[in-house]
């Protein structure tokens, strides 16, 4: 396990996350940072207070001092304005920006060795913003996208098939947003390609949906975003750094020559190892 893990926004999303980390124990002390007094603290009470019950020994503590994440190994920042109904992700930008900015600061002054995984919207843009104010390798700065959106689009097909999700792999590269491109050919039931169960009409209606993901959710909830699903894809990703399992995960990665691009920040399928982003895969497109 590592040492010690910062999420820096104690929402639903960040206490979501505190949660499924703590009980997987991927660190031995997990600290929550948020502007609002006693917020974070009362989270991480929380948490920590089933610690007898769900059996695991991470150390939680919150504060609204940014000293909290002094020495962390990896740092998830989830803080920001969230969307509401109506809004996309871009609709977000400046105001994020503005909130994303001091904490990077933060992060290179107190954790200067540690790796930083982008949630807060727009994920793409915030991700390359956060690389080029580190000045850090690309392989310690990247972004949840197409983790949660391939979930997403893996729960759609097993809705629609009646097949257990568990033998669903879906694959959604770009962005994490109206730009994100779902890819049937690179998905499939327990390795048989998905077209031997769908027909394109049923096919066309997931790829939408997953589209829609989170607007779908926002619309639904309407006091507040997901928060469940991108937990688990945070996790998902913290699990094969800690482990060093070198899974093949799509996350906002800084792509230098794949797929012909230079100098941008967007969803492609990554090893994720203890380096970090150890390797930008390139799949083999159609012009489609």
């Amino acid at each position: 396990m590592m040492d010690k893990i910062t999420i820096v926004g104690a929402g639903s999303v960040g206490e979501s996350t505190a949660q499924l980390l703590a009980m997987k124990e991927l660190a031995r002390e997990i600290a929550l940072l948020d502007i609002r007094e006693g917020v974070a603290a009362g989270v991480a009470l929380d948490i920590q207070e089933s610690s007898s019950l769900e059996r695991f020994d991470t150390q939680l503590r919150g504060d609204t001092n940014a000293k909290v994440m002094e020495g962390s190994d990896l740092v998830v920042i989830t803080a920001g304005l969230p969307r509401k109904p109506g809004m996309s992700r871009s609709d977000v930008l400046d105001a994020n920006l503005a909130v994303i900015r001091p904490v990077v600061d933060d992060v290179k002054r107190l954790a200067p060795d540690a790796m930083i995984i982008m949630v807060t919207n727009p994920v793409d843009v915030l991700t390359y913003d956060t690389w080029r104010r580190t000045g850090w390798d690309r392989r310690r700065v990247f972004g949840l996208s197409g983790v949660l959106d391939s979930a997403r689009m893996a729960t759609f097909v097993a809705l629609e098939t009646g097949f257990s999700a568990k033998d669903v792999t879906a694959m959604v590269l770009g962005g994490h947003g109206d730009a994100m491109v779902p890819l049937p050919r690179f998905s499939c039931i327990h390795g048989i390609p998905m077209d031997q169960f769908l027909k394109p009409e049923a096919m066309s209606r997931i790829i939408e949906r997953t589209k829609q993901g989170g607007a779908e959710i926002l619309s639904l909830k309407k006091m507040g975003s997901a928060n469940v699903a991108p937990a688990a894809s945070i996790t998902a990703m913290i699990d094969s750094v800690v482990y060093d399992r070198r899974r093949i995960l799509t996350s906002v990665a800084i792509l230098d020559g794949e797929y012909r691009q230079q100098d941008i920040a967007m969803g492609a399928p990554t090893v994720l190892s203890r380096a970090g982003v150890e390797r930008v895969l390139e799949l083999n497109l159609t012009e489609a």
